[in-house]
């Protein structure tokens, strides 16, 4: 496996058409589920219900008939940034909480000390970290552009009656998603580009990879920055001209199965916090 496929390790945003149940669900539901899963961890803060948690999530894999391995592959472009946050974690503890209720310390040196509630806020910090990542991995797999337009629009229609730019928001949310595998595939052509003139990106680790990556993020942002001033001009000169009076080609409508999936969501969400 080559160094420089970018793409064999970027699953989010990735569509995985295996025609599931959950394949099937409303939009709105699906994006519904994202968000209340997502913030019941985010406000979850007990390791035995966050690793639950994850174990919810990998039985959605399982539902969904996705590859576990196709998931896991969204984890290892992030390694670096959690390893990051988890060491900031474990030495920034705010310990005289801690140490007052009764605490241990592990390790101490020079003013850095490491105890056990700083070891346990970083276990729970890296399987939230963990669960989320796959949960929206898990979301790209099941809904693709269409259905991620249809589901932020359908959940940000009734604001309109109150001026929001329902349209606008799910315009910029879903070129956003749009853009996650297009930059991906820029990474892949700019490192093999620079491959071929010479240059070195899979000697090293750490700081000394870092220090390599670097000067491709200038080229990178540039042809962003190009192809949203193409989609831009595209826009503009097939005449679009925002929400303002745009119709629907495709209505939705809640069958049993949506509301029975968006029930079990709210019921997995509340046993979080509940038991």
């Amino acid at each position: 496996m080559s160094d420089f496929e970018v793409m064999r390790f970027l699953a989010i945003g990735q569509y995985v058409p295996t025609g599931s149940i959950l394949h099937r669900l409303d939009p709105r539901v699906k994006l519904l589920a994202l968000v209340l899963i997502t913030a019941a961890m985010m406000g979850q803060r007990r390791l035995v219900m966050l690793v639950f948690s994850l174990i919810a999530v990998l039985i959605l894999f399982f539902l969904a008939k996705v590859n576990l391995r196709f998931a896991l592959r969204s984890l290892v472009p992030l390694l670096p940034l959690f390893v990051f946050v988890l060491i900031l974690q474990l030495l920034f503890y705010p310990h005289k909480q801690s140490i007052e209720a009764g605490g241990t310390a592990v390790w101490q040196w020079h003013g850095i000390l490491i105890s056990w509630a700083s070891i346990l806020s970083m276990s729970t910090m890296a399987v939230r970290m963990i669960a989320i990542v796959l949960l929206i991995t898990l979301f790209t797999s099941l809904a693709d552009i269409s259905d991620l337009t249809h589901g932020v629009d359908g959940l940000l229609h009734p604001l309109q009656r109150l001026g929001f730019p329902a349209h606008e928001v799910t315009l910029v949310l879903v070129v956003t998603f749009r853009f996650v595998p297009m930059l991906g595939q820029e990474m892949e052509r700019l490192l093999k580009a620079q491959a071929a003139r010479g240059g070195e990106f899979s000697r090293g680790w750490g700081f000394r990879r870092i220090k390599q990556t670097l000067p491709l993020f200038v080229p990178l942002f540039v042809a962003a920055l190009r192809r949203a001033e193409e989609l831009a001009v595209a826009m503009e000169a097939r005449g679009y001209a925002g929400g303002g009076g745009r119709t629907r080609l495709i209505n939705f409508r809640m069958r049993l199965v949506d509301w029975l999936a968006l029930v079990l969501v709210l019921f997995f969400c509340l046993a979080t916090f509940i038991f």
